[in-house]
């Protein structure tokens, strides 16, 4: 038989990959449920394509629309608990949660509940309960294996060796379309030159937090969670070609990296075939064309996020879900024109030391703690 997959954020950047993956891994696997916010056309084309079970689609309103849509008999859920539902409905052997944000993380919670295999490309979850997500994955017997492509390096390369005999990791970043910028021409930022990636092809949440560097701060808190490191063992390494997706140092000296081209194709099929691999629809890396590699320290004056990071993954708690609020609501604002690039992480690290910090917050802290962040910034910005 073979093995079912549930894609949730499955017409956002990494669903399609995933549903590309899939397709190329038909004769081990299908999909047996598809989950989108609100982009109701290409979820129903993409059902009509691989006919799972059950759809899910969270925007309220757009359940009819999808429901006609569909060439087949197709349950479709609808609504803000859709995807959870989705879940519960569903049996599966893997959920592949692409959802950018919080809104992933009850859906991550519900899946690791479930004791399903958790394909993780939503950092969110694990930066705003870490401390909740990773203890119930082990009551359960949930594995949770990164997507995120410096993540699935890091997993990958520590199958060297033992947990106990890391020393530390490196984290690589591309830099992002700022990586050579002087801190006076970061004055004049516009939401297009925030756009424009050299490396990557992302959505515009994930790209504007590559060009801010605080998608680096926010994979610092996801490492301490996914591997259980100290924060002084994580680190960042600017490495512009992408092409070392990221290193492990052991503790006898010995330097683990992971390398391939930049596509996502690759971490994600690596969740839904480990400890297996197969052959992959990414193309190969030809090392003898690459010819050079560079690694650089990053600039934490013109990228302050990284600091941040460090910061909550020492403190933990709540701190965590007020880093990801904050910056998802003050990248809004950027989006709309109505704060400057650099005011992101101004404004995020101002809610992370005004927040009441809880050290040992239930979910429901965690989530109040998320809509404080998020009022916080739009307060400041009014005020």
């Amino acid at each position: 038989m073979r093995k079912r997959a549930i894609v949730l954020g499955c017409t956002g950047s990494i669903g399609r990959n995933s549903l590309d993956v899939l397709a190329h891994l038909s004769d081990e696997w299908s999909v047996v449920g598809l989950a989108a916010g609100s982009r109701w056309e290409q979820l129903a084309q993409q059902a009509n394509r691989f006919r799972p079970t059950a759809i899910a689609i969270s925007s309220a309103g757009l359940q009819k629309e999808t429901s006609k849509a569909l060439a087949y008999p197709g349950e479709v859920l609808g609504g803000p608990d859709s995807m959870v539902r989705l879940l519960e409905t569903v049996d599966c052997d893997c959920v592949i949660c692409a959802v950018v944000g919080s809104q992933g993380l009850s859906a991550a919670l519900r899946a690791v509940e479930l004791g399903r295999r958790l394909a993780l490309a939503n950092k969110e979850a694990l930066v705003i309960a870490g401390s909740l997500l990773v203890p119930l994955a082990q009551q359960s017997g949930a594995q949770i294996i990164p997507v995120d492509s410096e993540h699935s390096a890091i997993f990958q390369a520590m199958q060297a060796g033992r947990a106990a005999e890391v020393r530390a990791i490196y984290l690589t970043a591309s830099g992002g379309p700022f990586r050579t910028w002087t801190q006076s021409e970061m004055d004049d930022i516009t939401l297009d030159d925030a756009l424009r990636h050299p490396t990557w092809q992302m959505g515009p949440k994930v790209t504007i937090d590559s060009a801010s560097m605080m998608n680096k701060a926010l994979e610092i808190v996801e490492a301490r969670w996914l591997f259980d490191l100290r924060p002084e063992q994580i680190r960042v390494v600017v490495h512009p070609e992408s092409i070392i997706h990221s290193i492990v140092e052991f503790c006898d000296g010995a330097l683990i990296a992971q390398m391939g081209t930049p596509d996502m194709r690759t971490p994600i099929q690596y969740a839904l075939t480990y400890p297996a691999r197969r052959k992959c629809p990414s193309p190969s890396l030809n090392l003898l064309e690459t010819c050079q590699l560079n690694l650089h320290p990053p600039d934490a004056e013109r990228f302050p996020a990284l600091r941040l990071g460090h910061e909550v993954a020492a403190r933990g708690g709540t701190s965590g879900a007020v880093l990801n609020g904050a910056n998802e609501a003050a990248v809004q604002l950027f989006r709309r024109g109505l704060i400057h690039f650099r005011d992101i992480a101004r404004l995020t690290e101002q809610a992370l030391h005004d927040h009441k910090f809880k050290a040992a917050p239930s979910l429901d802290d965690l989530l109040a703690a998320d809509r404080w962040a998020r009022e916080e910034v739009t307060r400041c910005l009014v005020s």
